[in-house]
This record gives structure tokens, sequence and C-alpha cells, in this order.
């Protein structure tokens, strides 16, 4: 079978001389891409390197032929975009579709403009946002991307482009989704904008659960702390610190001594500060 395959060491070496200088091979431009004959089991070993076909596959359920050669067009785009093979088994764990028979990578290619144009990431920022959520990868620019991109800025997020696990996932995080905790703000008392203001200053707050985090934190403060609108708008980062294994113990430690503290200073020291000052 004949493959077109990537192969640094083989540029690392000295090349052959030729020993017919008109021959086309003398060029002294030779293709990135070499053209070479490879068995059908190099390939399948090569994969099973790559963590792309589990190791441990029988020998009767290995991809055909023409399955490792789709495979493999998908890993030679990927080291083009400045994938290292160290970064194959995440990407296959966490997104295997990239590596099926039915994939072209040809078509994720407007997702790598829109990191580079739209974000504004240079290479090793996009690889770096890919390989904290490998499946945005899959996403539509137009109705996804984009969208999300334009809204997180008119918000008043910014680096969006720094390749961390919150920028990757926000990135692909539909606009609907995003406008839900925006709306649960406004609903409890927040203005649109003061909500905006709260999400560009805690973008973790996206990715909280409505139902196992935001609203019983604030059903907690509103009831059991009898504290005000006010004093969340003023630290909203309240809602980041765990209702268990912080807010509570802290609210009742303080209520059964009488004391009061505002949020920011009741929740930010650390245990043997905190419970050493209110003994």
């Amino acid at each position: 079978m004949l493959l077109s395959l990537h192969i640094a060491t083989v540029c690392s070496h000295s090349p052959l001389k030729n020993p017919n200088p008109h021959s086309p091979s003398s060029s002294p431009h030779p293709p990135l891409l070499l053209k070479f004959r490879t068995s059908h089991r190099e390939n399948l070993r090569y994969l099973k390197t790559l963590g792309i076909i589990d190791p441990e596959t029988k020998t009767h359920r290995t991809p055909s032929p023409k399955t490792l050669d789709q495979i493999l067009s998908t890993v030679n785009f990927l080291k083009s975009k400045g994938f290292s093979e160290a970064d194959f088994p995440r990407l296959a764990f966490l997104c295997p579709k990239l590596f099926s028979p039915e994939f072209n990578p040809t078509d994720i290619e407007p997702v790598f403009d829109f990191l580079t144009i739209d974000l504004a990431a240079s290479a090793a920022e996009s690889r770096g946002i890919i390989l904290r959520c490998p499946r945005i990868l899959l996403s539509d620019v137009e109705f996804c991307l984009r969208p999300t991109l334009l809204y997180l800025r008119e918000l008043g997020l910014q680096k969006l482009n720094s390749p961390t696990n919150l920028n990757a996932h926000l990135l692909n995080t539909r606009i609907g989704r995003l406008q839900e905790k925006i709306k649960f703000l406004q609903s409890v008392g927040f203005s649109y904008e003061e909500a905006a203001r709260v999400c560009a200053r805690l973008p973790a707050i996206f990715g909280y659960s409505m139902e196992h985090n935001l609203r019983p934190k604030f059903e907690y403060l509103m009831r059991e702390m009898k504290r005000s609108v006010e004093e969340l708008k003023e630290f909203p980062q309240y809602f980041a610190f765990s209702l268990e294994k912080r807010i509570a113990p802290r609210h009742l430690h303080l209520k059964q001594r009488n004391v009061q503290l505002p949020l920011k200073r009741m929740l930010l020291w650390g245990d043997q500060k905190f419970y050493a000052k209110w003994k």
C-alpha cells in the first residue's frame, strides 16, 4: 500500500547521493511528504504507539488498510498544525471521532482558521486550546464558535486566546448556555449590566451548574445566612466556594459565636487563620 507520511527522522539524516544528477530526485527542494511503501503491520504498530488504536486489539479485529490510510491522513494533517506524537493519546481519548474512518481532516480546517484569525491565537495557543478541549475541532464556526466569541467579548472577557481550560471550554459553549447564567443573576436581583460584570469578573461561573451550584448557594445565602443581594454583588466570588465544605461550616461556626463577617472576609481566609481567629 502506498502512503504519505511525515517522517522527521528521515529529514534529520544526510540524503543518499543520487547517481543520476539529472533525475527529478536531485532537486534542491525535496518534497515535504515522502512517499514510500510500508506494510499494514507497521502502520498498525505506529498507530498503537500513538494511542489511536488499542494495543490490545486482536489481529482479526484490526482496521483495514484503507481505514489505516484515512487515519494516517488525519495524523499527518494534525502534525502539520504543530501537534506532536505525544499529543495524540489525549486527542484520541477525548475525541475519538477525529480518528474514525469517516472523518475528513479538511473539515476542521475552518476551526484552525477561526482560532488564528478571529481569536488571534498563535499556533502554540491554538494547539493548547485544542488539547484542553479537543471537541472544539468538531464545532461549527458559523453557528457556535464565532457567535460565542463575540458574545464573550461583548460581556467584557479578555485574553480568550490564552490556552486555559476555562477559555477552551467557554469557546466551545453555545450562547444559549452562557445566557442562562446571565438570566439567573437577573432573576435574583442583578441588572443586565451587573450580571455581565460579574461574568467578566468571574467567568468560571459559566461552568457552574444551575441546580447543583448557583441556586442552592443563593438560597442558602438568603434563607440561612440572611444576607442581601447587595453583598453578593460586592463579592460574587461567593459562588466559587463549596457550600458543604466552606460556606455552611463557617457560617454555622460564626453563628454559634454571634459573629457576622463580610462574605469576603468570611470565605477568603484559610482554615488555619479563620479558625484561629474565631475560636
